[in-house]
């Protein structure tokens, strides 16, 4: 970016985080919080099935062999769909406060007029 602003003194630019909707935003934050419990619960040995008076899944009984392996699996999966799930993709391109391209929503709109846009050969 400061090799732009050194080339091309005039362009200011900007950037800023469009937040994912809400339904999103709760899902990631519930994941979040899930991904720290069964980490202390794999790590700490509990097992939460047996408090429910049920037995536990061989993958449950895998992850206490494997603590090591398991914690990472829960760690990088469960950050995986944290990652998607803020992820908006959303961008916005503007010359002179006019608006260029826009990308809100997955939906992507040219405002470019050809015969407003001054065209420099060089």
């Amino acid at each position: 970016m400061r090799v732009i602003s050194q080339r091309y003194p005039d362009i200011c630019i900007e950037g800023e985080n469009y937040l994912p909707r809400p339904i999103y935003r709760h899902i990631a934050s519930f994941l979040s919080i899930f991904k720290l419990v069964l980490i202390g619960l794999i790590i700490a040995g509990k097992d939460p099935f047996g408090f429910c008076g049920m037995q536990a899944p061989s993958i449950w009984q895998w992850g206490q062999e494997n603590k090591v392996c398991a914690c990472l699996m829960v760690f990088f999966l469960s950050n995986m769909i944290e990652n998607q799930c803020m992820s908006t993709g959303a961008f916005e391109i503007t010359l002179n406060d006019v608006p260029l391209v826009q990308i809100l929503d997955n939906e992507m709109k040219l405002h470019v007029h050809m015969d407003s846009t001054p065209h420099h050969c060089s």
